[in-house]
């Protein structure tokens, strides 16, 4: 699968960010849940979706 240019990523953050603002913030988490999941799916690539995952824990704190 070819990586997205750098307009394209900023076409489907902006998408992104529209999609969350129209989903109320009580199923936020369960949108992008479904999001992911889907996405997965569509690239059929478990590796490469537990790379993503560890990319897109990195920097984030817990709270406590």
């Amino acid at each position: 699968m070819a990586a997205m240019t750098f307009p394209d990523l900023e076409a489907a953050y902006e998408a992104l960010a529209v999609a969350i603002d129209a989903v109320d913030a009580k199923n936020e988490a369960l949108f992008l849940t479904k999001l992911v999941i889907l996405l997965a799916q569509q690239s059929g690539d478990l590796p490469a979706f537990r790379s993503a995952l560890a990319m897109a824990q990195q920097d984030l704190a817990k709270d406590a």
